[in-house]
């Protein structure tokens, strides 16, 4: 997929109404949100018919509960019935409720605000699942990364420019009147995008819906555990909005008490947090090179602990004073804070785009909706623990608002020592990617040739120490590799060995080619991909030596496919052995071309090593 494919979706039918619709929707509903907290907020006590605090806590959970209550039954109806449809009539009930809202803004009815609020969470939980659900179904799979990416970057962006215009409508004179005209219009807007999203079948038309909130709610959690990655997703991404509400929250006071900001100032936290996401977003489309890549979160779950425990480190001792939001921008000690928390929104953005997108690809087309239904259940219990932790923490425990963070950096460094055992040869490959495309520049032809489940043999000529390397960067599944027993053992590069699950092998040792040729035998039956160098050693003069016997032996002993790979361009390189020592010279050349060309695939039963070394050398051709 090209450098363009991220916006050139915002220009194909299949995906711009989508698109709008969800970034109005995020917006409006920030918006009504916003404007209502703030009119709380400096209401007059008469007008109040609760405590403004009471009020305000009220309104987070009023819509937060619609999620709770609603959510799994949205998953089943998005099965069932066309999800273009169901988005269509939840846009129409938001006409209506903004409708109702407008009039309760005029006469300032904060109960009907509050009623009303119940429900734009309740068509936000029927949206939710069908909205998430329709991606897999408009896009191709090469492309379901970058609409994701585009997705959370609308989604941020659209919560940042909702708060700060709600912020300006608040504060305005006849605030309460352009209130009741601007979420009328949005909704409106809102409505028509969605009329242009193409049709999106329903994947259970057969089934008929019955109203059973708790029974139905039990079902879709018990669908969403059935497959654990699956599951591990949806905790991945609730524990995204548990840091986030957390961070979120803090803001206007952390910018008053430890920054020394004034109101303007959380708006400018939040566009640092908010435009952070949506590079990490977009970032992480580009550094996975548009595929499902779970190698880049724990990049990104890293980041969130240093870029967290930034905000701790950085946070000044001596409280500056600003009297307006340029002089709060202007103050030096601020910077370093400000890096932290934008990066922080990089690191989070990079995280969270590849939990949806595998999410929804590894989920079965029938339960899609009711699985990313079981997902918004849980972000919005993880949402409710962060009001939770915040409580203990800040008014029992009397932490500050920066130990607040650090211990926030300390609880996400424990998930990423999870994340990491979980799959340590998908993170491996991913760092073994960027090194490899920041030494040279790699092009992959054929790539697509490689299945994308199944045991698989990959057969490849062997000119340098840096093949291996370049194989587990370019394949999108881990490679287990056969490599040299003594490179092996080697110190510091036998806990990356493991940890990608290489297999060791002394071509001297009779005993252990046997153990080899087993364990190669035993991945190829579970399904992994297997490489083999079977020339034995780097090549001595550029060609591509005679394919030793063992070869021959493991493609008879495994009923699987064989793929011929061939490398062109590191004859030369540093780390081969033209001129003379690999590694024992002095580097010629810096960032040069290198090709990995992939053959097709061959019946085990239908090659051998001479065959298969004359597709490598067709393959490789004249490019050494």
């Amino acid at each position: 997929m090209s450098p363009k494919s991220q916006s050139s979706l915002l220009t194909k039918r299949r995906f711009l109404p989508y698109f709008l619709t969800q970034a109005l929707g995020a917006f409006n509903d920030n918006v009504y949100k916003n404007i209502l907290l703030i009119f709380i907020a400096y209401a007059s006590v008469h007008t109040l018919p609760l405590n403004a605090d009471l009020l305000i806590n009220l309104a987070a959970g009023l819509f937060i509960l619609p999620f709770f209550l609603f959510s799994a039954s949205a998953g089943i109806l998005a099965d069932i019935y066309d999800k273009a449809k169901i988005m269509r009539m939840v846009k129409l009930a938001e006409v209506i409720i903004m409708s109702c809202a407008a009039i309760a803004f005029i006469y300032q009815s904060y109960l009907s605000l509050l009623f009303l609020l119940f429900l734009m969470g309740t068509q936000s939980a029927f949206f939710g699942p069908a909205k998430y659900a329709l991606l897999p179904q408009h896009l191709k799979k090469s492309e379901l990364v970058s609409g994701n990416a585009l997705v959370e970057t609308g989604t941020f962006l659209a919560i940042l420019l909702g708060t700060i215009i709600a912020g300006v409508i608040a504060n305005s004179d006849n605030g309460r009147y352009i209130a009741a005209i601007s979420v009328i219009i949005f909704a409106i807007l809102g409505y028509l995008a969605s009329l242009a999203i193409p049709a999106a079948p329903p994947s259970q038309p057969h089934l008929k819906f019955h109203w059973r909130p708790w029974q139905q709610t039990r079902h879709t959690m018990k669908i969403a555990q059935q497959d654990k990655i699956i599951f591990q997703c949806i905790l991945g991404i609730s524990w995204f909005w548990f840091l986030g509400a957390c961070y979120l929250t803090q803001f206007p006071n952390f910018a008053r008490t430890n920054l020394g900001g004034q109101a303007s100032s959380v708006s400018f936290l939040l566009t640092l947090f908010s435009i952070g996401i949506a590079i990490g977003s977009m970032l992480c489309d580009r550094l996975s090179q548009h595929r499902v890549d779970p190698g880049i979160v724990p990049i990104g779950c890293f980041g969130i602990s240093f870029f967290g425990l930034g905000l701790y480190v950085m946070t000044p001792d001596v409280i500056p004073v600003s009297n307006s939001i340029i002089t709060f921008i202007a103050q030096p000690s601020l910077w370093p804070v400000f890096i932290s928390l934008l990066l922080l929104g990089v690191a989070g953005g990079i995280f969270i785009v590849p939990l949806y997108t595998l999410m929804q690809q590894r989920a079965k087309e029938d339960q899609r909706a009711q699985i990313i239904a079981a997902n918004n259940i849980w972000n919005a219990v993880f949402m409710v623990m962060s009001a939770i932790a915040a409580i203990v923490c800040l008014s029992l425990l009397q932490l500050s608002i920066p130990q607040f963070f650090l211990l926030l950096a300390g609880l996400n460094g424990l998930v990423l020592v999870y994340i990491y055992f979980q799959a340590p040869d998908f993170f491996w490959r991913f760092v073994v990617w960027i090194v490899t495309h920041t030494m040279y520049r790699v092009r992959h032809k054929n790539l697509n040739n490689l299945p994308q489940r199944g045991g698989t043999l990959l057969v490849c000529n062997h000119v340098s120490y840096m093949d291996a390397l370049l194989l587990a960067g370019a394949c999108p599944r881990p490679i287990r590799f056969l490599m040299d027993k003594d490179i092996y053992n080697l110190p510091v590069i036998n806990a990356f060995c493991r940890a990608c699950k290489a297999i060791p092998v002394d071509a001297n040792d009779r005993k252990s080619v046997r153990t080899a040729f087993a364990q190669v035998a035993t991945y190829l039956e579970n399904g992994d991909i297997v490489c083999v160098f079977p020339e034995g050693h780097l090549t001595q003069d550029g060609e591509i030596a005679p394919f030793m016997r063992g070869i021959d032996l493991i493609i008879k002993r495994s009923n699987v496919q064989v793929i011929p790979v061939a490398l062109q361009g590191l004859w030369g390189s540093y780390f081969s052995r033209a001129g003379g020592h690999a590694l024992l010279k002095c580097p010629t050349r810096f960032w040069s071309k290198v090709t990995i060309v992939v053959g097709n695939c061959v019946p085990s039963e239908e090659t051998n090593s001479q065959l298969l070394r004359q597709q490598v050398m067709t393959l490789r051709g004249d490019q050494r």
